[in-house]
């Protein structure tokens, strides 16, 4: 391995990491995207009136169904049987939407990237929809909150 990365081998080069001999636990992980907007704009949506419909629901599908095709995305991800995912959405004072996505597995590697996923991916499905009327707004604070399970232990930021 080079320098602790495992999707490197020793020569330098991308691979996807062989998970053959890890034990089967359960694994959970909860992600983060915060989305912030004018005070209007996020009322708006907060309160299911964008024209495109009801955009709290469609962020929730858009985000379960991205983590279901993580390995589809992101280069070198092992495609996961998730046994869980949720997205939960709220407003975070009058300018800001939270999102948290938690996606959990028994398996043999982490759900880390999935819950990442979940979370960019209903922040991306709400600016998508609410746009048009505020293309200032700005998602940030994509990021892993905890993570359990696995041999690298527990994770809290």
């Amino acid at each position: 391995m080079t320098g602790g990365l495992t999707h490197l081998n020793e020569r330098g080069e991308a691979h996807i990491v062989d998970i053959g001999d890890k034990a089967v636990t359960r694994r959970r992980a909860v992600a983060q995207a915060r989305i912030l907007g004018k005070p209007e704009t996020i009322s708006t949506i907060l309160g299911g009136g964008l024209k495109k419909g009801d955009a709290l629901a469609v962020a929730r599908i858009a985000g379960i169904m991205a983590a279901k095709k993580t390995a589809e995305l992101i280069p070198l991800c092992h495609p996961i049987p998730l046994t869980k995912v949720s997205v939960e959405i709220e407003g975070d004072g009058d300018a800001a939407i939270l999102i948290q996505a938690l996606a959990e597995t028994t398996g043999q590697t982490g759900v880390e990237m999935e819950a990442l996923v979940a979370a960019s991916t209903a922040a991306l499905t709400l600016y998508d929809m609410a746009k048009a009327i505020d293309r200032a707004m700005t998602i940030t604070d994509i990021c892993l909150l905890e993570k359990s399970g696995g041999k690298s232990g527990d994770f809290s930021r």
